[in-house]
């Protein structure tokens, strides 16, 4: 009663044309990150998209968006797009600010405010850059704390007469 027709028996069916097979550029990020063992997770909040409440993550953020509420990407990179808009409390491994941030932040190791962007809040880093024609209002801790105690260790591991040669 029925019969198994293959996909070219078929009335009025015919495949779609196979896609060209176009190379990856080398240097283009899909490359990299297919051979790169390396490579971090990035993820991305596109301008478009609007975010109230808490973000946690273990993987680098851009956002281009809007977010209203804390951000903690303890070991990562945050990423304020020229487009991106942040109300509340950052803590993240460096935090670089092209759109506009409100609120405190806190790096582990460094926060660069871009020409264009723009901080209201207080900063506590260990290193910081701001450009010309950055706008920054707010207070800054240099916490040296990790700095010296990576110091402090690297001096108790050398033997006592090792500095004097």
């Amino acid at each position: 009663m029925w019969t198994k027709q293959s996909q070219n028996e078929v009335p009025g069916y015919s495949p779609a044309p196979a896609p060209a097979s176009q190379p990856i550029p080398f240097n283009s990020p899909a490359s990299s990150r297919s051979s790169s063992p390396a490579a971090r997770n990035l993820a991305c909040l596109g301008s478009s998209l609007e975010v109230k409440g808490r973000i946690s993550g273990e993987e680098d953020l851009q956002v281009d968006g809007k977010i209203e509420g804390p951000v903690a990407l303890a070991g990562q990179r945050l990423t304020v797009g020229r487009t991106g808009q942040l109300s509340s409390e950052i803590i993240a491994r460096e935090v670089v600010v092209y759109g506009k941030v409100t609120g405190n932040l806190r790096a582990s190791d460094r926060v660069e405010i871009k020409k264009d962007g723009s901080v209201t809040g207080d900063i506590i880093t260990a290193r910081i850059s701001i450009e010309d024609g950055a706008y920054f209002k707010g207070r800054i801790e240099i916490d040296h704390a990790k700095t010296k105690s990576a110091r402090e260790t690297e001096t108790a591991d050398e033997p006592v007469g090792a500095a004097a040669n």
